[in-house]
C-alpha cells in the first residue's frame, strides 16, 4: 500500500508539470510538446481450470498443467480443479517526450502494473519497461528495460491469456542495450542484454558472473501497401555464457570453480496482414530457454571427487506456433495453437544435477480459440485454452523417456477499460 501511495504522489506533480506544457503549447503551435503522457488499462481476469497448473501470480500466467501426483490409492491428487478472479494485470504506462539530443529525437517510456516480481509480492506495482531512446533518420539508440528481442512486438500472439504464448513463444523483459538500423524495407538490430525476473536457472547472478551479457542480432523486413496489406519477416539468434558457481562446495575446502556454459538460440518469423485477417507464425531452436520461459536448460556433465570441480553443457529445445484472427474493429475471433519439445544434450550428462524445475517435460502442445468484442473504451474478450504437457523420465542424454501426457482446460473471461 504504501508502494501505491508513493506513486501517487510522485504522478500528481508530474501530471501538472504536463498539463503546463499542454497550455504552453496552446500559445505557439509551433512549440513541440514535452513531458509525460499516461495512459494503460484496468484489466480484470476470471478463470477455471480442470485440473492444477504450473503457473505464476496465483494461477495468473499460465504454462501448463501439473503433472500427475499419485496418492496411495492410485488418485491423482493434481485433478483437483481450481478457479480465481485477478486485477493484477492492470497496467499504467508514462509515454515520455522531451527535446532533441546528439542530433536526435529524443523519448522514453516508464510502465509498470501490479503482478508483482514474486509469488508473495503479487498485487504490488512491479516494472515493466522503463527505457529512453534516441532516433536519427535511419538509426535509433534504445537503452533500458523492455522485451527480450525473440518477443517481437511486430509478430506475436493477440491471445487474452496474460502468458502470451508462453512457452511456445520466448517471454521476458530485460535491460539492454539495442540498436537497430533500417535500410529501406529492412531492419538490422544488435543488443546486449542482461537479466532480472526472468532469469536463468540458478538465478541473475550466473549471467552477471560470467562478465558478459546475452547478444543478440536480427534482420526483419516489413512492406506494407496502400490496401491494406503487410508482411513482415525476421530472423535472429543469440550467444549467452553463464558461470554457474565462483566456488567448489566441498565441506572442508572451496576451490575456485570458473567453468562456464555457452548456449545459442536461433528465431524466425512470418507475419501476413491483409484488411480481413492476419497470419503469423513463429519458430524457435536452441538452447538453455528458461530465461524466456523456455522448456530447457543446463546440466553438469561431470564432478571431479576430489575437489567438486563440475562441467556442464547446455539442454536444448524448440517450438513452433502459429494463429490467425480476423481484423474487425468491434469484433474480432482467433485462433492459436502451439507446441514445444524437449531435445535433450549433445553429450551424456549426470541427470541428477539439473539445473532448472523442467527437466522432466517431454512436450508440451495448447489450442486456444478467442472471441473479442470492442465497444469504445471498453473490451469483453472470451478464451477457451486446452494445454497438454508430457512428463516422463529425464535420462543420461538430457531427453525424456516414458512420458504420459495430462491436459487441462482453462475457461477465461477478461473485461478491459482503456484510458
Amino acid at each position: 500500500m504504501k508502494r501505491i501511495l508513493y506513486l501517487l504522489i510522485f504522478l500528481i506533480p508530474v501530471g501538472f508539470c504536463h498539463g503546463q506544457n499542454q497550455g504552453n503549447a496552446g500559445n505557439n503551435e509551433t512549440e513541440p510538446v514535452f513531458g509525460i503522457k499516461f495512459s494503460g488499462f484496468v484489466k480484470n481476469d476470471f478463470f477455471y481450470d480442470t485440473r492444477q497448473t504450473v503457473t505464476a501470480r496465483e494461477g495468473h500466467f499460465l504454462l501448463w498443467p501439473s503433472p500427475e501426483k499419485l496418492d496411495p490409492n492410485g488418485l491423482d491428487i493434481n485433478s483437483a480443479p481450481s478457479f480465481n478472479f485477478l486485477s493484477i494485470q492492470s497496467r499504467l504506462t508514462g509515454s515520455i517526450s522531451g527535446p532533441d539530443a546528439f542530433g536526435a529525437k529524443t523519448s522514453g517510456m516508464i510502465e509498470g502494473a501490479f503482478f508483482g516480481n514474486i509469488e508473495p509480492n503479487i498485487n504490488s506495482f512491479r516494472l515493466r519497461h522503463a527505457y529512453a531512446k534516441l532516433n536519427w533518420t535511419n538509426t535509433e539508440l534504445l537503452l533500458g528495460q523492455t522485451w527480450h528481442p525473440m518477443f517481437n512486438t511486430v509478430c506475436f500472439p493477440d491471445v487474452v491469456s496474460f502468458n502470451t504464448g508462453a512457452p511456445f513463444q520466448p517471454f521476458a523483459r530485460n535491460p539492454q542495450i539495442r540498436i537497430t538500423h533500417s535500410i529501406g524495407h529492412f531492419k538490422f538490430m544488435a543488443a546486449a542484454l542482461s537479466q532480472v525476473d526472468f532469469t536463468s536457472a540458478g538465478g541473475s547472478s550466473l549471467i552477471r558472473n560470467s562478465g558478459m551479457p546475452e547478444v543478440m542480432g536480427q534482420i526483419s523486413y516489413t512492406y506494407k501497401n496502400g490496401n491494406g496489406t503487410e508482411i513482415s519477416s525476421g530472423i535472429g539468434g543469440g550467444y549467452k555464457t553463464l558461470r554457474p558457481r565462483l566456488e567448489t562446495s566441498k565441506k572442508t575446502l572451496n576451490y575456485v570453480e570458473d567453468e562456464r556454459v555457452g548456449s545459442y538460440t536461433s528465431q524466425a518469423f512470418l507475419k501476413i496482414k491483409t484488411s480481413p485477417l492476419t497470419f503469423k507464425l513463429q519458430g524457435f531452436y536452441g538452447q538453455n530457454s528458461y530465461d524466456v520461459t523456455g522448456i530447457s536448460s543446463f546440466a553438469v556433465l561431470s564432478v571431479d571427487t576430489a575437489t567438486d570441480y563440475r562441467t556442464y553443457t547446455a539442454l536444448t529445445s524448440y517450438s513452433i506456433w502459429s494463429e490467425v484472427h480476423t481484423n474487425g474493429k468491434t469484433v474480432m475471433v482467433g485462433i492459436f495453437g502451439g507446441y514445444t519439445g524437449n531435445l535433450g544434450a549433445d553429450k551424456t550428462i549426470l541427470p541428477q544435477y539439473v539445473f532448472g524445475t523442467r527437466s522432466n517435460i517431454h512436450h508440451v502442445w495448447r489450442v486456444s480459440p478467442r472471441i473479442v468484442w470492442n465497444y469504445g473504451k471498453m473490451r469483453l474478450a472470451a478464451e477457451i485454452e486446452y494445454t497438454t504437457a508430457a512428463f516422463g523420465k529425464f535420462g543420461t542424454d538430457g531427453k525424456v523417456t516414458n512420458s504420459s501426457e495430462v491436459s487441462n482446460l482453462r475457461s477465461l473471461f477478461a473485461v478491459y477499460y482503456f484510458f
